[in-house]
């Protein structure tokens, strides 16, 4: 549900079998479901527009992949809850909403997230970064100055947290993941939590239209690590 004169902004950091939508205001067609309707019930108008606009995405998005129109519903610690058949995620910020839905059968879960492309407060990256993404960012400053890799570095996380929630049903903190980017438009999230099922996840980012925008796709498929017992999270090619 893009604009006619935009591109899809989701479908630069999100593989092919992954469908997406996406405003960058509020339609005034964009309306909730009545048991959507119930959940923002009192909350304030811009909590509510964003609401409604990031699930009229949801449907669109749901639409293209051949299914009718049902609520998308928070559930534990807000994560959405898709139809039977069906992983997702959905992101709004200031002048943009999207959603991304694939088909569950081809892939186990799915990350998305979108920023305002501009540094982060004051103090916020020392709580973001690990030591080691600390370390590579001047690095990464001195070879492409325009990005704002701090933002870039809140997105990815973002984005494999809302894909590796969905597969675990445990919390994971900014602490808990060890971001690499590779300047061509791919990272690589190396997993920090002790016992993880998997080692890490890897997705693409990209900065377009004034954002900074962050996915991750998981596949079903079985390299080695699976076949020995583990889980393998990596994107979609």
């Amino acid at each position: 549900m893009a604009e006619h004169d935009r591109p899809n902004l989701l479908d630069l950091v999100l593989p092919a079998g992954v469908v997406c939508a996406e405003s960058f205001g509020d339609p005034p067609e964009a309306t909730l479901l009545p048991q959507e309707e119930q959940v923002v019930a009192g909350a304030v108008p811009k909590r509510v527009r964003e609401f409604t606009t990031v699930r009229h995405c949801a449907r669109a998005a749901l639409r293209g992949l051949g299914h009718p129109p049902a609520p998308i519903l928070p559930g534990e610690r807000s994560a959405p809850r898709w139809p039977a058949g069906v992983v997702g995620s959905m992101t709004h910020c200031d002048g943009f909403r999207g959603a991304a839905v694939a088909d569950a059968a081809r892939f186990a879960a799915i990350g998305v997230d979108a920023e305002p492309h501009g540094p982060l407060p004051d103090g916020v990256f020392g709580l973001v970064a690990v030591p080691t993404e600390r370390a590579r960012h001047g690095a990464l400053r001195a070879l492409r100055p325009e990005l704002h890799w701090d933002r870039l570095l809140f997105c990815v996380k973002e984005a494999v947290y809302k894909a590796w929630f969905p597969l675990t049903g445990r919390w994971l903190g900014f602490e808990d993941a060890d971001v690499t980017f590779d300047p061509a438009g791919t990272f690589h999230a190396r997993l920090l939590v002790p016992d993880a099922p998997f080692a890490g996840m890897r997705g693409r980012y990209a900065v377009a239209g004034g954002f900074a925008l962050a996915g991750v796709a998981v596949e079903h498929a079985a390299p080695p690590a699976v076949r020995s017992g583990r889980m393998a999270a990596h994107l979609a090619r």
